[in-house]
C-alpha cells in the first residue's frame, strides 16, 4: 500500500505544466524526440501496421477533430491517436528509454498531437505536454518496477504508454487538479498489455500493444474527464490502488521524486538504426570494427555478438528482419550499411549471400553485460580469416543520453524518413517548424505538411 500521498502532488503538478518554464536543454530534447517520432509515424504509415490502421480508421468515420498523418483522413481525436500511434511503432524506428525499456515517443506524441490539433494548441503547449507525457510514461514503470511488471507476464511497454499518453492529453485538454486526478484514474483503469507480443510475426499487433492502444487510451481518459466524467481522486494510494494492483513491490515515491527537475525526455535514446533496440549497440560495435579493420565478406571468418541476457532473448533469430540480430549483423557485413529499406525486407532474409554470412554469426547472452548503468550494451568479436580476432565493446549506443545525437543528425534521420512519403517541400517545412516549435502559434499550422490531399492517396504503395 502506498505510504505517502502521490495523486495530489502529481495532479497539481500536471495542472500547472501549461505555465512551466522548461530549461533549454529539456526543450531541445523534446524537440528532438518530437521530430524523431514524427519521422517514425510518417514512415510507419507506409508499413503493414500503418496500412491496417488506415483501413480501420476509414471504417470508423468519426467527428473530424484530428488528422491521421500521411493521409486525407480527419476523424475523432481518439481514432487519430490510435492510428498515428500504430504508425509510430509500425517498425523499430521510434525512441526507447534504456532503464525502463519503455517506448514513450510512439504513444505520447500521437496522443499529444491529436489533442493539440483538436484544441488548437500552440507549439509550446505541445512541447510542455510531451515533456509531461514522457515523465509519466517512465515514472509509472519506475514506480511499478519494470522487471516486476514483466515478471508478472505483463507488457511494460503497454503499461507505460497509457499513463504517458493520458498525461500529455490531459495537459492539452486543460484539466484542473481535480480533472487530472480523474484522468489518472481513468488511465489506470485502462492500463493493459501482456508479454505475448514477442509472438507477433508481422509487427502489427505489436504496433497496437506498444503505442496505438496507449495513445487511444490516454486520449479517451482526458476527453472523458473534459466532458464532465467524475472518477476516483486517489488512484495511486489507499486501498486497491493501481501500484499495488500491478506490482508486488512498488516504489510509489518514484512517481514524484524530482518532479520538475528530472525530465525523462532527456533520458530516452534516439535510434540511429531502424532495428530493435538490443541490436543498436551491436551494430555500433560492428561498424566500429568494420571501419577500423576493413571488414568484408571475403576476410571475415566468424562474428560473435554478446548482448545482455534479457536483450538477447528479444532479438535471437526472430521472424521479423528488424528484430533479428544475426540477420541484421550479417546484412550489415554484406551491404556495408543498414538502411530503412533493407531492414524491412523479408526477401533479404532468404538472400543466399546474407544466409551464407548469417550461419557464421553467433548471438551469445552474456550475464556480464547485465549492467544497470548500461542496460543495452553490446560486445562484438570478429575472427578474421588470417587468424586475428578483433573486438569492440559499446556500453552506450549512439543516440543515448551518454552519447547523444546533435540537432543536425536528428534532422538528417527525420529527413530520410519523411521525404519518401511527404516529399522534400513538406518534409523541410516539418523539420523547420519542429526546430522552432516554441514559436509556432498553432499546431494546426503544422498539419498540412504532415497530411496528403485525397488525390495524392491514389495508387500509394505500402511496404510490407
Amino acid at each position: 500500500m502506498a505510504a505517502t500521498e502521490i495523486t495530489g502532488p502529481l495532479a497539481r503538478y500536471m495542472a500547472g505544466v501549461h505555465q512551466q518554464e522548461l530549461p533549454p536543454e529539456v526543450r531541445q530534447a523534446a524537440r528532438h524526440r518530437i521530430l524523431d517520432s514524427l519521422g517514425a509515424v510518417v514512415s510507419g504509415g507506409r508499413l503493414k501496421a500503418g496500412e491496417m490502421a488506415i483501413q480501420y480508421t476509414r471504417m470508423q468515420g468519426g467527428t473530424p477533430e484530428s488528422s491521421v498523418l500521411t493521409t486525407d483522413i480527419k476523424t475523432s481525436a481518439v481514432n487519430a491517436a490510435l492510428a498515428n500511434g500504430m504508425f509510430g511503432h509500425a517498425d523499430e524506428t521510434d525512441d526507447f528509454e534504456p532503464v525502463t525499456k519503455s517506448h514513450p515517443g510512439c504513444s505520447v506524441i500521437p496522443a499529444a498531437l491529436a489533442l493539440a490539433e483538436r484544441e488548437n494548441s500552440s507549439g509550446m503547449d505541445l512541447l510542455r505536454a510531451v515533456v509531461l507525457g514522457y515523465d509519466l510514461c517512465c515514472r509509472f514503470l519506475l514506480a511499478l518496477g519494470p522487471d516486476l511488471v514483466r515478471g508478472g507476464h505483463r507488457s511494460a511497454e503497454g503499461t507505460s504508454s497509457t499513463m504517458g499518453s493520458a498525461a500529455a492529453a490531459a495537459a492539452l485538454a486543460g484539466l484542473d487538479e481535480t480533472g487530472m486526478r480523474y484522468a489518472l484514474s481513468y488511465a489506470a483503469q485502462q492500463v493493459s498489455g501482456i508479454w505475448s507480443w514477442p509472438r507477433d510475426a508481422e509487427h502489427v499487433e505489436k504496433a497496437f500493444d506498444f503505442s496505438g492502444m496507449g495513445a487511444r487510451n490516454g486520449v479517451t481518459a482526458a476527453l472523458m474527464v473534459q466532458a464532465g466524467f467524475s472518477g476516483v481522486a486517489d488512484v495511486f494510494e489507499g486501498r486497491d490502488n493501481v501500484l499495488d494492483a500491478l506490482s508486488p513491490s512498488p516504489e510509489p515515491g518514484q512517481m514524484i521524486a524530482g518532479l520538475g527537475s528530472r525530465f525523462c525526455v532527456t533520458e530516452t535514446a534516439i535510434k540511429p538504426y531502424p532495428v530493435g533496440y538490443p541490436i543498436q549497440a551491436a551494430l555500433d560495435a560492428f561498424f566500429a570494427l568494420h571501419h577500423a579493420h576493413g571488414l568484408t565478406v571475403e576476410n571475415v571468418e566468424r562474428i560473435v555478438v554478446r548482448l545482455p541476457t534479457d536483450g538477447a532473448g528479444i532479438v535471437n533469430d526472430r521472424a521479423m528482419p528488424d528484430v533479428n540480430c544475426q540477420h541484421m549483423v550479417a546484412m550489415a557485413l554484406v551491404d556495408g550499411e543498414v538502411t530503412f529499406e533493407g531492414t524491412h525486407s523479408y526477401q533479404r532474409m532468404s538472400d543466399p549471400a546474407v544466409l551464407a554470412v548469417k550461419q557464421n554469426v553467433e548471438l551469445v547472452p552474456d550475464e556480464s553485460l547485465m549492467d544497470p548503468a548500461a542496460p543495452r550494451g553490446a560486445r562484438v568479436e570478429v575472427t578474421l580469416k588470417d587468424g586475428r580476432t578483433v573486438e569492440h565493446h559499446v556500453p552506450h549506443a549512439y543516440g543515448t543520453m551518454q552519447n547523444p545525437m546533435d540537432t543536425e543528425t536528428v534532422n538528417g534521420k527525420a529527413r530520410a524518413l519523411l521525404i519518401p512519403v511527404l516529399g522534400s517541400q513538406r518534409s523541410e517545412a516539418v523539420i523547420s517548424a519542429v526546430n522552432d516549435l516554441e514559436n509556432l502559434p498553432s499546431i494546426r499550422d503544422l498539419i498540412p505538411s504532415l497530411t496528403l490531399e485525397p488525390s495524392e492517396m491514389t495508387g500509394l504503395v505500402f511496404t510490407h
